[in-house]
């Protein structure tokens, strides 16, 4: 039976989802930026988010596996969801839900620089401390730092377990 240990509770989270919506509403007045969530782990993530925005959003998704068959790694990233949304000339800020290796995210921001936006940025609620310096931008808007360990809760899971905790955990264990 997996053990949770409970890392970032909810109320913490959504102090940061209020300041990322701050930050984002005062940056992007006027603008009308295209939200393009990952999926699947940031749809709790960006609904809590676009909530609290001052203006109405767009959004869109956008699916991207490093998995192979029954889990395991893969060599390559790929996408199984493009955005459905024209992004050229357009704001767009990736929503993901942790910046975990990087590798995920630097295939999709190649991917969408390609498409030609006004401008990319990305909100992620976590990312690796180890992995921030190793990622060819920084993260515009960051909620939270994290270690090493699988998380799972607000989004995260494991083996599409634990998405719908409110809370994010490390989780130990079988």
């Amino acid at each position: 039976m997996p053990s949770l240990q409970l890392l970032v509770p909810h109320t913490r989270i959504q102090r940061r989802v209020r300041v990322l919506a701050t930050r984002l509403s005062r940056d992007y007045r006027g603008l009308s930026p295209l939200y393009l969530a990952v999926l699947k782990g940031a749809y709790i993530f960006l609904a809590d988010l676009t909530r609290r925005l001052d203006e109405p959003p767009e959004v869109d998704f956008v699916q991207l596996t490093t998995y192979g068959l029954h889990g395991t790694s893969a060599g390559s990233v790929r996408m199984r969801l493009r955005p459905r949304a024209d992004l050229a000339g357009r704001h767009v800020i990736v929503v993901e839900d942790i910046i975990d290796s990087g590798r995920t995210l630097r295939y999709l921001l190649d991917y969408l620089d390609r498409q030609r936006p006004a401008s990319l940025r990305v909100c992620a609620l976590l990312a690796r401390q180890r992995v921030l310096d190793e990622l060819p931008r920084p993260i515009d808007y960051l909620g939270l730092t994290v270690g090493d360990g699988w998380l799972v809760g607000y989004g995260l899971d494991r083996s599409e377990q634990y998405r719908t905790l409110p809370d994010v955990y490390t989780i130990e264990g079988d």
